[in-house]
């Protein structure tokens, strides 16, 4: 039987372990910086070829470069530009066939001398293709044989060595998302565009539609303004799950207010007893917040949030009620979003996924009459 090794000891404390890791970020982020400061036209040319770009756009790099390209390419695509990674190697065995003359080709190395890299060029010539170099220096064969070059000047890599790819490599990633994020801002691509290309997981979820997640009619409590409370309460109640409030509307069908069960429980408090047998109009509140059909469970959520509301109706273009979103079923979708409605510090969870989904604009997304 054979003895288990004895743990070696750690030849760095936890106090250096965290100055040297420190150091390394500051590194990498003063690269970043200087890199910044580099971009000049050729960033903006590189912008304007991928944006006129008719086929895709094609990632390619060897090792680690080949891995930022790899995501690069993963970015490009999820912001609304077509397109994927080609591995330099492969390519020249095959995968040459991936691709168009009307595609545009996006090679990242610090070298700018990849043999395997240097190897697609006269390939790429010879389709026509497009390219833009992502490389430490302009004067590199690949620097020279691109239509455009952005070059990330010299860069000392954070490793102790001098060797492996860190600086660099953080530099093309940075450079790689510019490229893809200044360009889907060009392309006006919006949340809807974003949700139509991340139906799933989390980010799905954010980006879906009420209509998917609202209760429909048939789960909700609707009555008319006319009724008194205590026939509303008695006529309209529902079996099983249902929401905490009551939808009413007008001889039109149009939503008109909204009662809950916390102002019921608000008039037997008061002692208002007499008002169980008013009309639920005298007592429901007048034209309450909505979303319409169609609006992001994101906004939604975020109107919740903000307002601290535990039901919020849905409504089509007449302002006749089709479900209801009610926090019940948010605290499940979106917890770090309900988690917040209440106020505590920081403010609504939902306003860090969506830019501009905070208080100072959310009547500008749900008008005032909707919001009152």
């Amino acid at each position: 039987m054979s003895m288990p090794q004895p743990v070696p000891a750690s030849p760095m404390t936890p106090l250096e372990q965290l100055r040297y890791a420190r150091e390394i970020i500051q590194l990498e982020g003063q690269a970043l910086a200087s890199v910044a400061k580099r971009l000049d036209g050729e960033f903006c040319r590189a912008v304007n070829v991928l944006f006129a770009c008719q086929g895709s756009a094609i990632a390619t790099g060897m090792g680690k470069a080949g891995l930022i390209a790899h995501k690069v390419a993963a970015t490009l695509a999820s912001t609304g530009t077509r397109s994927h990674y080609l591995h330099p190697a492969e390519a020249v065995h095959g995968d040459l066939g991936q691709i168009r003359r009307d595609d545009v080709a996006l090679i990242f190395s610090q070298s700018g001398e990849t043999e395997e890299v240097l190897r697609l060029l006269p390939s790429l010539t010879e389709f026509g293709v497009r390219m833009i170099a992502i490389t430490g220096r302009k004067a590199s064969t690949l620097g020279r044989a691109a239509e455009v070059t952005i070059e990330l000047g010299p860069l000392k890599e954070a490793c102790a060595l001098g060797l492996a790819p860190s600086t660099s490599t953080t530099a093309m990633l940075a450079v790689g998302d510019a490229l893809a994020l200044v360009t889907s801002r060009m392309r006006d691509f919006g949340r809807q565009d974003f949700a139509r290309f991340h139906p799933a997981g989390n980010l799905g979820r954010q980006l879906s539609k009420v209509d998917d997640f609202m209760r429909p009619l048939e789960e909700c409590r609707l009555a008319a303004v006319s009724q008194s409370v205590r026939q509303v309460f008695v006529e309209r109640s529902l079996r099983g799950r249902r929401t905490g409030a009551i939808m009413l509307v007008d001889a039109h069908g149009k939503l008109a207010g909204i009662f809950t069960d916390s102002d019921l429980a608000r008039l037997f408090e008061g002692n208002r007893d007499a008002a169980i047998d008013r009309p639920i109009c005298e007592v429901m509140t007048s034209r309450p917040c909505t979303v319409p059909q169609g609006a992001m469970m994101l906004d939604a959520v975020a109107v919740m949030a903000e307002r601290k509301i535990s039901e919020l109706p849905v409504i089509d273009a007449e302002g006749k009620p089709q479900g209801m979103i009610d926090i019940t079923d948010v605290v499940g979708l979106f917890p770090e979003a309900a988690i917040n409605r209440a106020g505590e510090p920081g403010g609504p969870t939902l306003a860090r996924f969506a830019r501009g989904t905070t208080e100072s604009n959310i009547a500008a997304k749900f008008p005032p009459r909707e919001c009152a």
